[in-house]
């Protein structure tokens, strides 16, 4: 029996979780949600009942997306993604990047000023310009859990408004960024599939 991921093709703590999931190499059964009709199965698992939860063949359910990439590379690391794994950063964007992407992106639900988190939200995004501009990638030059755990916070943040962010002085970022999109490994994350319901046959991530 593989492991089962609920999922949701656009939620940011998805995406890392299913890039992790993908280039371990561990077989997952893909479920994918629709927010508005949450399977019972899923609530079941998780009291949390939001995305990503992933239910393993053996041990407990982990509804926590940078705990379901870990939990893959503890299986299969290929390409040693714990390796370059920077937990005071990746923390440093769960938290305060995040706190400010959401009043940047839904002002009217936080009753905030967007423009400020969009500043503040670009501070944050200039020392990892800086440590890019000296290697390849935000860890180390070879790709790494950071680099995935991160990336699609900032892809949301640059999609508010395009046209600013390709303005702002970020040289070495923007281009990442593009790198990270453009990939063999998120183009097979972003695979579109129905929402799933009990009785479908299983999708296989990957």
């Amino acid at each position: 029996m593989s492991a089962i991921l609920y999922s949701f093709r656009r939620c940011p703590y998805a995406m890392r979780a299913r890039m992790a999931l993908l280039v371990s190499g561990v077989p997952v059964e893909l479920r994918e949600v629709a927010l508005g009709n949450k399977p019972p199965e899923m609530i079941a698992a998780s009291a949390k009942a939001t995305v990503p939860v992933l239910v393993p063949d053996k041990g407990p359910v982990i509804d926590e997306s940078i705990d379901i990439m870990r939990w893959a590379l503890a299986r299969h690391d290929p390409e040693d993604w714990l390796g370059g794994e920077d937990r005071a950063l990746i923390g440093l964007f769960d938290s305060d990047f995040k706190h400010h992407l959401d009043r940047y992106k839904y002002p009217d639900r936080h009753t905030a000023d967007p423009i400020a988190h969009r500043d503040a939200g670009v501070s944050l995004l200039i020392p990892l310009d800086a440590r890019l501009g000296q290697q390849h990638n935000l860890s180390r030059d070879a790709c790494s859990i950071t680099d995935i755990a991160i990336m699609p916070f900032i892809r949301q943040f640059a999609a508010v408004d395009q046209g600013w962010f390709y303005r702002q002085p970020l040289p070495y970022l923007q281009p990442w960024l593009a790198r990270q999109m453009g990939s063999a490994l998120f183009e097979r994350a972003m695979l579109r599939v129905k929402p799933w319901v009990a009785g479908d046959p299983p999708v296989y991530l990957g």
